[in-house]
């Protein structure tokens, strides 16, 4: 009887072992989705902050970053400096299309705290087409900014960008403009910043045939509020300590996190469902509803506490640590 016993515990254990053993390969084989980020980083808050849950996300193998609008070079310098901060100067960062941008840039001081490159960073749109030829429908470009490199990426080449795996953009104006939370009856749309500063780039992208996903106004007005700020600043890591000193420079009080809704879509589309739209944007920059076939979906309602809990649990406790020495 005890040798039964003892049989069948020892087939129970290997059992289990083997499964444990293939639970860890699957996991050890889980691609993680590769991304490269399009950030106008320098001027509003809400792009640092959606750059700090991209490095501090396992889900996203970060090809590179790509700076657009303005003065794309030191807006790289601003990229440059929070990744030497937080140990992740291995990750390249690529300047795009320079342009005139009359949006001061708050975080130009932090930047220029550190010594510049010995040589200007290279062009993103030449970098980003090719990662895609080196990886055919595997990259999640997700663009925060005016849409100028995008523009230029379909311009040089829409066969090889229309390769990309999926665009993510935090772009448009739907049925709510800025400052409607959705506590009220719609006001009505406006033309959102990221589609108004480059309309030809915008509807290149709208008309390219990529798999498109906006999160538009309508869906990314959360609020970063005082409690939450809080629970950020005292952390001292380095990574919330350049987001306490950026916000500082910042200047202003409660940020709307527009831009971080749109790299929490890339990792958890729950929290942002999305349902097809034909999206026609006109000459004044609105991106009008229209019948006809489907040309992106389109997230009208973030869950705003799953939202949040994403991002302060992978802020609070990443474990980057680095130290610029440069």
């Amino acid at each position: 009887m005890r040798k039964r016993c003892l049989a069948a515990w020892l087939v129970t254990i290997f059992v289990a072992t083997g499964y444990l053993a293939r639970a860890q390969q699957e996991a050890a084989n889980r691609v993680r989705e590769k991304v490269i980020l399009d950030t106008d980083i320098g001027d509003d808050i809400d792009d640092t902050f959606a750059l700090a849950l991209v490095v501090s996300s396992p889900e996203i193998e970060l090809l590179g970053v790509s700076t657009a609008w303005g003065n794309t070079q030191l807006r790289a310098q601003i990229v440059d400096r929070l990744f030497c901060e937080t140990g992740k100067d291995a990750i390249p960062i690529f300047a795009g299309i320079e342009t005139t941008s009359k949006v001061p840039m708050d975080h130009a001081r932090w930047a220029e705290e550190i010594p510049p490159r010995a040589k200007p960073f290279a062009s993103s749109v030449e970098f980003i087409l090719e990662e895609i030829r080196r990886y055919p429908n595997q990259i999640t470009l997700i663009a925060i900014a005016p849409l100028t490199n995008v523009g230029a990426l379909i311009e040089r080449d829409p066969e090889t960008f229309r390769k990309l795996k999926r665009v993510v953009i935090m772009g448009g104006s739907i049925y709510r403009g800025y400052n409607d939370l959705g506590y009220t009856p719609d006001r009505g749309p406006e033309p959102e910043y990221n589609i108004v500063s480059d309309i030809p780039a915008a509807r290149r992208l709208f008309a390219s045939g990529v798999t498109l996903f906006v999160m538009p106004l309508d869906s990314t007005q959360l609020k970063l509020d005082e409690v939450k700020r809080e629970l950020i600043f005292r952390q001292s890591t380095p990574l919330t300590d350049a987001l306490t000193l950026l916000y500082h420079q910042w200047g202003q009080q409660t940020p709307t996190l527009y831009d971080p809704v749109a790299v929490a879509f890339a990792i958890a589309p729950q929290i942002c469902p999305t349902q097809p739209f034909r999206i026609e944007i006109d000459e004044k920059g609105y991106t009008r509803p229209i019948a006809g076939s489907p040309n992106a979906q389109v997230c009208l309602n973030a869950k705003s506490e799953e939202f949040f809990h994403l991002y302060l649990t992978r802020i609070l406790t990443q474990k980057l640590v680095g130290h610029c020495s440069r």
